[in-house]
C-alpha cells in the first residue's frame, strides 16, 4: 500500500488553484463568523445597558463575553476529540450548524439569563470550528504556503469584524431600525450566513491524511486522484511522483493517557511555547476587544450607536498584517516571524497604555494606535494557531489545537473580559493602563520563548514537522531545525 508520506507529497506539489480557492473560502468562514461575534457584542455593549433593551451592566457585558468564551473552550474540547475520531468534515458541519442555531436564538433575548446561555452555546460552534477547521486546512495546503494561508486565513477575522461593526453602524442608527431592535437583526443576519456556508462546505472532502490514518486508504487515494484532475484541468499535466518506501503508519484514535504523553513528555518543550502563545495572544485580545466600547463611550464620550466607526481603522490594520507579513513565515521563518510579530505588539501595546493614562489621545487618535498596534497582534495571534496545528501528530491534531485553545482562553481570554469590565467601570485611567500593561508583557515573553524553544516548521510536510504517535521522534530529523535542542521538542 502506498505510504501517507506518498499522499502528503501529492497534496504538497499542487500547485494553487480554484480548487483550493474553494476550500479557503469554505472553510476560513469560520473566523469571519467569529469576528462577527465578537465585534456585535463588542458594538452593541453599550446599547445592551440601555433601559428599553436587555438593561445590562458593564459587568455583566463582560459576563456576556466571558461565557461566549467559556462555550469555546468547551467547544474545543468535545468537538476537537470528536473530530480526531469521526474526521475533520463530519465535524465541521455540525459545528457550523451549532453556531447557526445559536446565533439565531441570541437575537430573541429577554434578559441577561437567556442572553448569556445564547452566547455560551454559539461559543459552543465556535469553539468547535477551531478544532475542526484549523485541522483541515493544514491537512489540505501545500506546505510550502502553509504558512501564509494559514495567517490569512486566520486574519479573516477582521473581516467578519468590519461586517459587523458595519451592520451594527447601520442597523442601530436612529433613522434605520435604532438601538432597541437593531441588534437583534445583527445577530440573525450572522444565523443566515452561516446557514449559507453550510451549504458550501458539503462540497469540501474529507481529510486524505485523516482517512488514510484511519484504514480509509482506498477513500484516500480516491480523493486525491479527483483533486488532481481538478488540479491538471486548470494547470495542465502534473510531474510525476516516485512512491515513497515507507511503510504506512496506521493507528486509531489515541487514549488521553497517550495524548498527555506527546504534549507533556515527548514535545514538552513545543507544548510549552504553544501555551504561551495561545495564553498571551487571548489576554491581549479578548482584553482590549471585549471592552474597546466600553472605553470608547466611557473615556472618550462617544455616542452608542457611533461606536462602529471606530472598529474600521482597527479592523484594517488586523487584515493588513497576516497578509503582509504572513509570506515572511515562510520565508523568513517561524521562530524570528512569531518573536518580532509579538514583541513588537507588545511594546506598541505599552506605548499606547502610557499615551491614555496620559490623556493625550482622543478617541480617532486612540483608534489609530491600536489599528497600528493589532497590525502586528493579528498576524502574531494567527500564528499561535499555526504553531500549535502543525507541530503535534496528525492523530491528536484536532485535540491538540482544542487543549492549547481551551488552557490558553481559559486562563487568558475568560479572565480578561471580566478583568477589564471591572477596570473600565472603575473610571480610572490608570486602572486600564495596568490592564494594558499586563497584556503587553505577557505577549513580549511568549514571543521571546518561541525564539529561543520554537520549531523551524517552514515549508516542511507535516509529517516530517511530527511523525506518526507510533513512531519515534529521531525518526524523522528536521533539517534547519534551532541549535538550542532537539530537532522534535
Amino acid at each position: 500500500m502506498t505510504a501517507s508520506l506518498d499522499i502528503a507529497r501529492r497534496l504538497d506539489r499542487l500547485p494553487w488553484s480554484r480548487w483550493h480557492w474553494r476550500v479557503v473560502l469554505a472553510l476560513g468562514v469560520a473566523w469571519v463568523l467569529d469576528g462577527l461575534e465578537v465585534t456585535l457584542v463588542g458594538s452593541v455593549g453599550a446599547v445592551l445597558e440601555r433601559p428599553d433593551t436587555l438593561a445590562l451592566t458593564a459587568v455583566q457585558v463582560g459576563w456576556s463575553g466571558s461565557l461566549y468564551l467559556a462555550g469555546a473552550i468547551v467547544g474545543a474540547l468535545v468537538f476537537g476529540r470528536l473530530s480526531d475520531r469521526l474526521g475533520r468534515k463530519r465535524l465541521f458541519l455540525a459545528t457550523l450548524a451549532v453556531y447557526a442555531v445559536a446565533t439565531l436564538a441570541t437575537a430573541f433575548s429577554t434578559d441577561f439569563t437567556f442572553f448569556a446561555l445564547c452566547r455560551f452555546v454559539t461559543g459552543l460552534g465556535i469553539g468547535g470550528e477551531y478544532a475542526a477547521i484549523n485541522s483541515a486546512i493544514d491537512e489540505l495546503v501545500p506546505a510550502r504556503v502553509r504558512g501564509r494561508v494559514n495567517l490569512a486565513i486566520n486574519g479573516s477575522f477582521w473581516i467578519g469584524a468590519a461586517l459587523g461593526a458595519a451592520s451594527s453602524l447601520l442597523l442601530l442608527h436612529p433613522d434605520v431600525l435604532g438601538p432597541v431592535q437593531g441588534w437583534r437583526v445583527g445577530f440573525a443576519m450572522g444565523a443566515l450566513l452561516a446557514v449559507g456556508m453550510v451549504l458550501v462546505r458539503r462540497h469540501v472532502p474529507e481529510s486524505p491524511r485523516w482517512l488514510l490514518r484511519h484504514g480509509r486508504a482506498e477513500e484516500a487515494h480516491r480523493i486525491v486522484a479527483e483533486i488532481e484532475a481538478e488540479v491538471a484541468a486548470q494547470h495542465g499535466p502534473l510531474p510525476p511522483l516516485e512512491p515513497t518506501p515507507q511503510r504506512e503508519h496506521r493507528r486509531g484514535v489515541p487514549e488521553m493517557r497517550e495524548v498527555l504523553h506527546v504534549l507533556l513528555r515527548r514535545y514538552r518543550a513545543r507544548s510549552g511555547v504553544a501555551l504561551s502563545l495561545m495564553l498571551a495572544q487571548a489576554f491581549f485580545y479578548n482584553a482590549i476587544f471585549f471592552s474597546y466600547a466600553l472605553v470608547l463611550t466611557r473615556f472618550y464620550g462617544v455616542a452608542d450607536h457611533r461606536v462602529a466607526l471606530y472598529i474600521f481603522p482597527f479592523a484594517l490594520g488586523n487584515v493588513l498584517g497576516p497578509l503582509l507579513l504572513g509570506p515572511l513565515f515562510d520565508r523568513v521563518g517561524r521562530r524570528r516571524m512569531i518573536a518580532l510579530t509579538y514583541s513588537l505588539a507588545g511594546v506598541g501595546l505599552a506605548a499606547t497604555g502610557v499615551a491614555f493614562v496620559s490623556d493625550v489621545l482622543d478617541a480617532r487618535s486612540q483608534a489609530l494606535c491600536w489599528s497600528v498596534v493589532f497590525f502586528f497582534a493579528s498576524a502574531a495571534a494567527s500564528s499561535a494557531y499555526l504553531t500549535v496545528s502543525e507541530i503535534f501528530p496528525l492523530e491528536m491534531r484536532a485535540m491538540a489545537i482544542a487543549i492549547f485553545y481551551a488552557v490558553g482562553t481559559g486562563a487568558g481570554g475568560f479572565a480578561a473580559p471580566l478583568f477589564f469590565g471591572w477596570l473600565v467601570e472603575s473610571g480610572l485611567r490608570a486602572n486600564v493602563a495596568i490592564g494594558y500593561g499586563i497584556g503587553a508583557f505577557l505577549v513580549i515573553v511568549a514571543g521571546l520563548l518561541a525564539l529561543r524553544f520554537g520549531v523551524d516548521a517552514e515549508c516542511k510536510p507535516l509529517e516530517e514537522i511530527a511523525p506518526s504517535m507510533d513512531r519515534p521522534p529521531e525518526a524523522t530529523p528536521i533539517a534547519g531545525a534551532p541549535t538550542g535542542g532537539s530537532a522534535h521538542r
